[in-house]
């Protein structure tokens, strides 16, 4: 048996901000069990929902030398799915409205605190891990302070570390000397070869450097993040650690994202009998946003952050060209204000066209996902992306730019070899990007046949779970 600690500063069903939470309260509950003793250790927060944190149990406390002080450690457990959850509690840390603040100096602190006492909780909590697999930047100094720990206690020696870059863009950095003085790391360690980078402390850096395999959530980007674009000035190292760096795709849980039970849908269907069943939903959807009802109208589907990373100036070159076209277009999120009141501009001008919701709702993005006909995500980066892996279980033909975690689960139709799942362009540039949206247009409209293939195989593809915890399985057993 394997022992496998999960570190990360956030997990369904505890606490949520992004995709991060979805991959950490997922995956542990796909391994073989038979094999892998996988379990999540995560802070404390205040802001954890009522109905959790009442249920957590309080296991013991201790103190910590850290930033120059005694700090406590308090622990609490809970055992979820079969899964055991531990908490890190210290209210000077954690008792917050939200998971990250705007302080970056603040967040460096709490989650090197988090950090070291991940470390020293583990002969408390009497659970030796094999490997600590870490999450992103908030986790980066354990494989750092598991190096250091190995000259204070034997207990440490042999512990290996997994580092996964959720997205390389966020990577928790600050002053040196600051960083240096309060996570009580020797000077040893803040050497450019080490946590050091551009005249700062980076704590994913660290992570990257003394981690024994490094890993991000697609094969594409594990290749993009070695150039200078993709790269956020680490590409040197990513290609230092190439030997050592690997992509896996993430999952989506099968269960909840289920176009045969979904309750949030008008019309439940399946890969049998979409053709009839699906676009009952599309009507739906349209009576209750106000458009106009046609089931005969492509519909376009947008679920998505209101951010550059995501491709919206592409949308907002084109909008006015593609409202030309007998196209419906749903979008639904929050984000950049230049981008919420550029779809609300649109939805003023094409009443009969475009539905800004600029709100987040899980209901709404399933509904999105089961009633429309496409789904766009012309991403300028994308580490891997769920949106298009719940369009695909959805049928609903994503249309994406070839980058990262989108290149490697949309396969582009093809109509002379009959393949594809959906449809994708290479350069960031908006008229390719219409062109594609137009090309979708043409097989929706002239080759309904063909189009109906493309849904039949995009829905029986499998980007579960349980794909991704066998490549991680593999992974594990090479440590």
């Amino acid at each position: 048996m394997k022992n496998i600690l999960f570190a990360a500063s956030e997990a369904v069903p505890f606490i949520k901000t992004g995709g991060l939470a979805d991959v950490v309260g997922s995956l542990p509950k796909n391994f073989n069990k038979e094999e892998f003793d996988v379990r999540v250790i995560l802070p404390k927060y205040a802001c954890i929902k009522q109905d959790w944190a009442d249920k957590l149990e309080y296991v013991t406390n201790f103190s910590m030398e850290y930033n120059w002080k005694s700090r406590y450690v308090g622990i609490f457990k809970y055992e979820l799915d079969g899964i055991t959850y531990y908490f890190i509690d210290n209210e000077e840390y954690f008792k917050v409205d939200k998971p990250y603040s705007s302080d970056g100096r603040w967040d460096i602190e709490r989650f090197a605190y988090f950090s070291k006492a991940v470390l020293s909780a583990l002969p408390v909590i009497d659970f030796r891990p094999d490997i600590i697999h870490c999450h992103d930047w908030q986790t980066g100094l354990i494989p750092v302070y598991l190096d250091y720990f190995h000259f204070f206690s034997e207990y440490y020696c042999g512990i290996k570390t997994m580092m996964t870059i959720h997205n390389l863009k966020f990577q928790g950095t600050y002053g040196t000397a600051e960083v240096r003085n309060l996570t009580g790391l020797p000077d040893y360690y803040f050497t450019h070869d080490k946590l050091e980078a551009y005249n700062d402390a980076n704590l994913l850096k660290g992570g990257i450097v003394y981690a024994n395999r490094v890993t991000t959530v697609s094969n594409t980007y594990a290749n993009e993040i070695k150039m200078p674009f993709y790269g956020e000035r680490l590409d040197g190292l990513m290609n230092a650690r190439s030997a050592e760096l690997s992509g896996i795709v993430n999952g989506i849980d099968y269960d909840e994202y289920n176009p045969e039970t979904d309750a949030f849908l008008a019309r439940n269907y399946s890969v049998e009998n979409f053709r009839k069943e699906k676009v009952k939903n599309k009507v739906a959807l349209q009576e209750e946003l106000g458009l106009p009802v046609n089931p005969k109208t492509m519909m376009i589907g947008v679920v998505s952050r209101l951010t550059d990373q995501k491709g919206f100036d592409l949308v907002a070159h084109v909008m006015d060209e593609l409202c030309q076209d007998d196209i419906q277009m749903v979008v639904l999120g929050t984000g950049d204000e230049k981008y919420e009141n550029m779809f609300r501009h649109f939805a003023w001008k094409y009443p009969e066209k475009v539905s800004a919701n600029i709100y987040y709702s899980e209901a709404m993005s399933h509904k999105i996902y089961g009633s429309c006909d496409a789904f766009l995500m012309p991403s300028l980066f994308e580490p891997c992306g769920l949106s298009q892996l719940m369009s695909l279980r959805f049928g609903t033909l994503p249309i994406v730019r070839e980058t990262g975690g989108l290149k490697d689960t949309v396969e582009p139709y093809n109509e002379y070899e009959k393949t594809g799942t959906g449809f994708s362009f290479a350069n960031y540039n908006a008229h390719e990007m219409m062109y594609t949206v137009r090309y979708a247009e043409a097989i929706y409209y002239s080759k309904k046949r063909d189009w109906n293939k493309i849904v039949e195989r995009a829905m029986t593809q499998d980007f579960s779970w349980k794909t991704s915890a066998k490549q991680y399985e593999e992974l594990y057993k090479n440590l």
